[in-house]
């Protein structure tokens, strides 16, 4: 499933919440899911509101029980990672109040381990991130796009005194993302809502080409007059690409079929790509291992010529559509890039095998596929090299002793 932010009026963990409520999540498997969280003194209220000439849900988060003491990110993150949460909905919580603590910190002038927050926003905080992300869990959904980000104006009361909106850790969030200011002059992003943002969107500033199986409107708490404060959501089956454009029929939705008794497997990942012109050459290696690092599948530069005839380099990456938001982030910190353009493509793979052979001079993994009846054995060239450099031996010697182990060995 695909989920998509219209964040017309911004967004907030509250307003998240309604809205994956309103698109179809049971309140009754959301109140579920966050028993998983060790974490009392409050309760879940559900309720049908509207907001402007919008019908929509809003979830409130409501403290029975609380003292004053504060929540490190240190605690919060010792709490989450021993909590009893999917480990997918763990690992992207996680992610969600690390990005959170670093802006707070950031602007703050903090360690980010030694953010803390009061144990009313504290729970609050957790509830709403950790709801969001059981609600995505809950409903099945896999890719996240938004549509720029209406972060309000004006200036809001806060604890460290009265802050210009969007608020400094918004605004550090919000970094090579589109946002602007339309509508009242209020707070309508807030940091739960831009850190849940940032860490799950990889497509920004456009809706992609979906067919939306249901719709659904998350109330913000605020009410202002003429004004629609509501998060939309669009829930779709997938993400098309652009070539079905010109004909949405039932059966051009539908990938060929793949040829039978070949053991071919089809899945889909996302495609990021992005043209660079002006970065050192000799980071691009450095470059290409952070990415690998972070969950790429593939990495590869294509060298072009790009506009005043300045040469450049097409740097393309495949991952899986969970992983797309991190690398996108990636790469606006790690190259010199102002966009990087994303599509979710199709693609069809050989199944595959790994084994170990073992030569008097080392270890080599070698990679077997097959395609049909015919097989293929790659030995890996790292561990290749790395038993030349310690023997002195040629590489195509080593790669051609494995070979023969396994010609051996299939001759058995």
């Amino acid at each position: 499933m695909h989920l998509h932010f219209d964040c017309f009026s911004g967004i907030s963990g509250d307003m998240t919440l309604g809205a994956l409520v309103d698109v179809g999540l049971s309140p009754r498997a959301l109140r579920q899911g966050l028993k998983a969280l060790p974490v009392s003194g409050y309760r879940l209220k559900v309720s049908k509101v509207h907001r402007g000439a919008i019908h929509a849900t809003k979830v409130d988060v409501v403290i029975s029980r609380f003292t004053e003491k504060r929540r490190s990110w240190t605690q919060i993150r010792r709490l989450l990672s021993t909590s009893r949460l999917p480990p997918q909905v763990k690992k992207q919580a996680l992610a969600v109040f690390e990005r959170l603590a670093t802006a707070e910190g950031k602007v703050h002038g903090q360690d980010p381990a030694n953010v803390s927050f009061h144990e009313v926003g504290a729970i609050d905080a957790l509830v709403d991130i950790v709801g969001g992300l059981l609600g995505c869990h809950e409903l099945g959904v896999k890719t996240f796009s938004a549509s720029a980000v209406n972060v309000g104006s004006g200036t809001i009361d806060a604890t460290h005194g009265v802050l210009p909106v969007p608020g400094p850790a918004v605004a550090e969030m919000a970094k090579g993302y589109p946002i602007y200011s339309q509508g009242p002059a209020m707070e309508l992003t807030t940091p739960t809502g831009m850190a849940l943002l940032t860490t799950l969107t990889q497509n920004v500033d456009r809706l992609p080409l979906v067919v939306p199986g249901s719709v659904g409107y998350g109330a913000g708490t605020a009410d202002p007059p003429d004004w629609p404060n509501v998060l939309r959501v669009f829930l779709a089956d997938t993400v098309l690409t652009p070539s079905f454009t010109s004909s949405l029929t039932p059966s051009s939705l539908t990938p060929a079929p793949l040829p039978e008794g070949e053991g071919y497997k089809a899945d889909q990942v996302i495609l990021l790509e992005t043209n660079i012109d002006d970065m050192n050459p000799q980071l691009y290696d450095a470059v290409m291992e952070r990415l690998f690092e972070h969950g790429a599948l593939d990495v590869c530069m294509t060298p072009t010529i790009m506009k005043r005839n300045r040469p450049g380099i097409i740097l393309t990456v495949l991952a899986h559509p969970e992983q797309a938001g991190r690398l996108t982030q990636l790469l606006f910190h790690e190259t010199t890039t102002l966009g990087v353009r994303s599509q979710l493509i199709s693609r069809t793979t050989l199944p595959r095998s790994m084994q170990t052979i073992r030569l008097p001079q080392g270890r080599v993994r070698v990679k077997t596929v097959r395609v049909g009846k015919a097989v293929k054995h790659r030995p890996e060239f790292q561990d290749c090299q790395a038993i030349a450099k310690k023997t002195g031996m040629p590489i195509q010697e080593i790669m051609e002793r494995v070979m023969q182990v396994i010609r051996a060995k299939n001759r058995v």
